[in-house]
């Protein structure tokens, strides 16, 4: 009888650890897919101000049109990737890599852009360019914000999931590191301005 309280007893002190376990995963979790879904919001917030700033410009630069095209073109690619393709993203690499590609790829076409305004100063005294432009900068500094808040959940999430001998739970359950955000492939270099 001794035996058999011990061995109940065992197995409840493991079966104890493992739903501990497996619950503090949940919240680790759901707090990284919580911080993506805020990555998503700002990244729409700014392919939602795009086509506002794109006809204001057009007004101005109308012979300007290849790097009007670009930003649409860089715009579509960047949002085309669908909801559910979103929500396994952050286990996937490739999809992953893919995003970031986009969405660096309209940062890139949206700098082209402010280049071209540069040439118009009646543009830049438009008071319609003026609130576009400080919430196209609000939003790339918000993107800036939310990308760092994802990966330091992501970072807390995969300590959780690497460190032993909780590792063994989490492959056990399905619970699988997350990808980071990394810098665009040439921001090692200072860009040069010219005056």
């Amino acid at each position: 009888m001794k035996k058999w309280m011990i061995a109940v007893g065992v197995v409840a002190v493991i079966g104890l650890y493992v739903m501990s376990s497996y619950n503090a995963f949940v919240p680790l979790e759901e707090d990284v897919n919580a911080k993506w879904s805020q990555v998503l919001n700002v990244y729409q917030r700014r392919a939602d101000l795009i086509p506002n700033l794109v006809n204001v410009v057009k007004g101005y630069a109308a012979h300007e049109k290849d790097t009007l095209v670009g930003v649409t073109e860089a715009r579509a690619k960047a949002t085309q990737i669908s909801p559910d393709a979103m929500k396994n993203i952050t286990n996937d690499p490739q999809a992953f890599n893919n995003f970031q590609q986009a969405q660096s790829g309209l940062s890139s076409a949206l700098s082209k852009l402010m280049v071209v305004v540069e040439k118009y100063p009646e543009l830049k005294a438009n008071e319609n360019f003026k609130q576009l432009q400080d919430q196209l900068e609000g939003t790339e500094n918000r993107i800036t914000v939310e990308r760092q808040r994802f990966n330091e959940s992501a970072q807390t999430f995969n300590v959780k999931v690497r460190g032993f001998p909780s590792n063994v739970l989490a492959n056990l359950f399905g619970f699988h590191t997350k990808i980071y955000f990394t810098a665009s492939e040439g921001a090692e270099k200072a860009p040069v301005v010219n005056f």
